[in-house]
């Protein structure tokens, strides 16, 4: 072999070693029959570096290998990462690549969330890109709201606070001190009033039991009389009451009607008419009795005849006595 295609053949192999050790510091390996390129878009990457571990499912299958902004003009600002997966698990491109925290300490991971819907994946595909929330940002996203609220509260308490400054002026401030004064002697009021209170109370002990005692006896002889009126057989009694009171309207209707002596006397006015006739005859006869009773009960000897009846000596109540 001559010495120039020693040199030649020494030359390749450098150039393939310099080539392989590129690579590999690039965290690429050349020779791996699987080697598989994706990208995925960015708004913000979280603190996500090069070289930081791709995972599936939780198994390392490859890392980010480059991490550059977009160089389209409608996409300024957003950022590309490229990612290197070594590993032949098939995937569809509707997957998910998700940038998590991977410790409470900081350091960003990037996990594929594998989709089988749709077509596989191939080297040169774009993933849809996810970041999620680490506890320190899921924290900050709570306490927002909240100390927005705060703000406002504050500022709330602190005009609150100016107003009541200014309402509080040296006349209202001693009328509230007395206020606040005379409070204070109507609670020792009321604590003297609880006092004689419970003064009584203790006084009147023995009386009020005697009280109590005399209702409880009031309340079981009312217990005792509901329980005779429970036993007692009201609903016969109200039965018979309402068996008389039909019998005592039918009497009234037929009464109204003018059935029955009575009824007759009290809607026929022939018959109270005749009764008025008799009772002016009775009393015209009673009255001619009084003053004539010769006429009536007459013994006469000598045979004088009796006094004939005058009825108007009757109606002015004389005698017909000459």
């Amino acid at each position: 072999m001559s010495r120039e295609l020693k040199t030649g053949l020494i030359a390749a192999i450098i150039i393939s070693l310099f080539i392989w050790g590129y690579n590999f510091l690039k965290s690429e390996n050349i020779f791996a029959p699987n080697v598989r390129h994706f990208y995925v878009e960015y708004a913000n990457i979280q603190g996500l570096k090069k070289s930081s571990s791709v995972s599936i499912n939780g198994l390392q299958v490859g890392k980010v290998v480059a991490i550059e902004f977009n160089k389209k003009p409608d996409k300024k600002g957003t950022l590309i990462v490229e990612i290197l997966i070594d590993n032949d698990f098939e995937f569809s491109n509707n997957s998910i690549a998700k940038i998590y925290s991977a410790s409470l300490m900081g350091g960003q991971s990037l996990a594929i969330i594998p989709s089988y819907e749709g077509d596989i994946a191939v080297s040169g595909d774009y993933l849809r890109g996810e970041v999620e929330s680490d506890i320190f940002s899921a924290v900050g996203e709570k306490l927002n709201p909240l100390q927005a609220k705060i703000e406002s509260v504050i500022v709330s308490v602190d005009s609150l606070l100016l107003g009541l400054n200014q309402t509080l002026t040296m006349e209202t401030r001693k009328s509230l001190n007395r206020s606040i004064m005379g409070l204070e002697t109507t609670i020792t009021g009321i604590g003297k009033t609880v006092g004689s209170v419970n003064d009584f109370l203790d006084s009147s002990k023995e009386e009020l039991g005697v009280t109590f005692e005399k209702t409880r006896h009031i309340l079981d002889n009312f217990s005792q009389l509901s329980d005779t009126l429970v036993n007692a057989n009201i609903g016969l009694t109200i039965k018979k009451a309402q068996i008389s009171l039909d019998y005592i309207n039918e009497l009234m209707v037929g009464i109204q009607n003018g059935e029955g002596s009575f009824g007759k006397f009290v809607k026929d006015a022939r018959m109270y008419d005749n009764l008025a006739d008799v009772t002016k005859e009775l009393e015209e006869m009673i009255r001619e009795m009084k003053l004539n009773p010769k006429r009536f009960v007459h013994f006469s000897i000598f045979g004088k005849k009796a006094t004939p009846y005058d009825p108007k000596n009757n109606k002015n109540n004389e005698s017909n006595r000459q």
